[in-house]
C-alpha cells in the first residue's frame, strides 16, 4: 500500500480552499458591482494560495514526502486555485450585458485560460511520469510552458491594476475597451502556458556579485518593494509578475536571434513540437 503524506497535502489543501473561498465569495456576492476592495482581497488571498503551492513541494521535498497521490493532488488543486479563480475573478470585474459579443469573447478567453491551464498541469505531469529533468545542466529549474501559478497571478495583476485607483489616475479607460486588453491578456497568457517556450525557475538567476554590493541591494529592493507593496500594491503586483514574463519572452528571443553563438541561454530555446517531429 503506497504511503500518503500528510503535512504537504495539508498544504496543499489549504490553497485548494483559498480558491474555492474566492470563487464561492465572488459568485455569492449580493452587488452587480463590487468594490475595488473584494478584488483586492481576493488577490491577495491568490498570493498565499501561491505561497502555498511553492511550500507544498519544498516541504515534501525536505522530509522525502514526495508521492504520486500529492503529485496529481496538486495539479488538480492548481487547475482549480489558478486556473479557474482567475478567470472568474477577471468575467466578474466586468458589467457587461450577457447577451453581447463582447461578453462572449470574454468568456471565451477566459475558458481559454483555464483548459490551458489544465492541459499546461497534463503535460507536466506525464513528463513528471516519464522521469524527464526539469533542471538544466547547472541543476536549475527550467519550465516548459509558463507555470500555472504565474499565468493566473498575471492574469489577475493585470486586471487589478486595470480598475485600481492607481490606473485611473493616470487614464480613464473605458469598460470596453479594458474588456479588450483582457481578452487579449488571456489568449496570450493561455497559449504561452502550453507553449513550448521555456520559462525559468526562481533559482535560475544566480547573478554572482559581491557580498557588501548584495546586501545593499538587497535591502534597497526590501525597502522598495514595502513601499509599492502598502502605498502602490496593485501597481507592484503587475509589475513583479509582468516583469518575471517579460525577462523570460527577452531571453528567448534573444537566444533564437543568437543561435548557437549564445551558449549561456541555450536553456532558453524554445523546444520544437515533438508532435510536428514524430
Amino acid at each position: 500500500m503506497k504511503r500518503i503524506y500528510l503535512l504537504p497535502n495539508l498544504v496543499t489543501a489549504f490553497s485548494l480552499s483559498c480558491g474555492l473561498f474566492i470563487i464561492f465569495r465572488i459568485i455569492l456576492f449580493s452587488q452587480a458591482e463590487m468594490p475595488f476592495t473584494v478584488f483586492k482581497s481576493s488577490v491577495i488571498l491568490l498570493l498565499v494560495a501561491g505561497l502555498a503551492d511553492v511550500c507544498d513541494g519544498a516541504i515534501a521535498r525536505i522530509l522525502g514526502a514526495e508521492s504520486e497521490f500529492g503529485v496529481q493532488f496538486d495539479s488538480l488543486a492548481d487547475s482549480i486555485t489558478f486556473g479557474v479563480t482567475p478567470a472568474v475573478i477577471v468575467l466578474r470585474s466586468f458589467s457587461i450585458p450577457l447577451n453581447s459579443p463582447l461578453f462572449f469573447l470574454l468568456s471565451a478567453s477566459a475558458i481559454v485560460l483555464s483548459l490551458c491551464g489544465v492541459l499546461r498541469l497534463a503535460r507536466y505531469n506525464v513528463g513528471s511520469s516519464q522521469k524527464k529533468e526539469t533542471l538544466n545542466h547547472r541543476g536549475r529549474k527550467i519550465f516548459t510552458g509558463l507555470p500555472i501559478p504565474a499565468a493566473g497571478l498575471s492574469v489577475v495583476s493585470a486586471n487589478l491594476f486595470l480598475i485600481s485607483d492607481e490606473f485611473r489616475a493616470i487614464t480613464e479607460m473605458s469598460e470596453k475597451t479594458r474588456a479588450i486588453i483582457m481578452i487579449s491578456v488571456m489568449f496570450v497568457v493561455g497559449y504561452f502556458m502550453v507553449s513550448r517556450w521555456k520559462f525559468p525557475g526562481v533559482k535560475t538567476f544566480n547573478i554572482r556579485v559581491k557580498s557588501f554590493f548584495l546586501v545593499f541591494v538587497t535591502a534597497i529592493s526590501a525597502v522598495v518593494l514595502l513601499y509599492g507593496i502598502f502605498h502602490l500594491f496593485s501597481f507592484t503586483l503587475f509589475a513583479i509578475f509582468w516583469a518575471y514574463l517579460i525577462i523570460a519572452w527577452s531571453l528567448s528571443i534573444i537566444r533564437l536571434i543568437l543561435g548557437h553563438h549564445s551558449k549561456r541561454l541555450e536553456d532558453f530555446e524554445p523546444e520544437e513540437d515533438q508532435d510536428k517531429n514524430a
